[in-house]
């Protein structure tokens, strides 16, 4: 008798999630949002972090080559953390490094944000794109947001520093910020 009960109440769950697959699709979409939200901002803590101490302890130089030496191994760092389900890295239209040249899709999506922070909307704390019926990409949009960053992403002023950039990253694009301006984006690809 427990057992006719134990399956007929597994039928019917299992009839109840086939019969509203909005409710499932819903799960996923908040699983990819949750995974997304937690990546993103352990990159950004780690990359903050690090490149905080540097600007502090040693200035703009340090931190310029805090980046050029080590942010792309942090990100790896994190990348590997998430498993091989999770890729994280980071995008920018005008970007300093063209490992972080964003790919067609995610040039639209730059493009997207651009237009909308140039009708002054207030852009959204993130995205989700459906890629295909297994793999979704979340993207958090970057501003610049403190005016330390404008030291090297902004007018530099700084000679030596210019120098060091322009050496290391010939074709850079990633200058002439101002305060609030659309920096890039973090995009994790979920894989469910």
């Amino acid at each position: 008798m427990k057992t006719s009960r134990l399956l007929l109440l597994s039928a019917m769950t299992t009839t109840l999630a086939l019969a509203n697959p909005y409710e499932s699709k819903q799960e996923e979409l908040a699983s990819v949002i949750e995974t997304g939200k937690k990546a993103s901002m352990t990159l950004l803590k780690t990359l903050g972090s690090n490149l905080k101490k540097h600007m502090k302890a040693e200035g703009p130089i340090a931190a310029a080559q805090f980046c050029m030496t080590s942010a792309y191994p942090l990100t790896d760092k994190v990348d590997a953390d998430f498993g091989k389900d999770v890729s994280i890295k980071r995008i920018s239209l005008k970007y300093r490094n063209p490992a972080n040249k964003p790919d067609t899709g995610e040039a639209k999506v730059l493009e997207s944000l651009q237009i909308l922070q140039d009708q002054n909307v207030i852009l959204p704390q993130y995205l989700v794109e459906e890629i295909n019926k297994d793999t979704y990409k979340y993207y958090k949009p970057l501003s610049v947001n403190k005016g330390v960053c404008l030291k090297c992403h902004g007018n530099i002023k700084n000679d030596k520093l210019a120098s060091m950039i322009k050496e290391s990253y010939p074709e850079d694009r990633a200058t002439g910020y101002k305060m609030n301006d659309l920096r890039g984006a973090i995009v994790v690809t979920v894989k469910k």
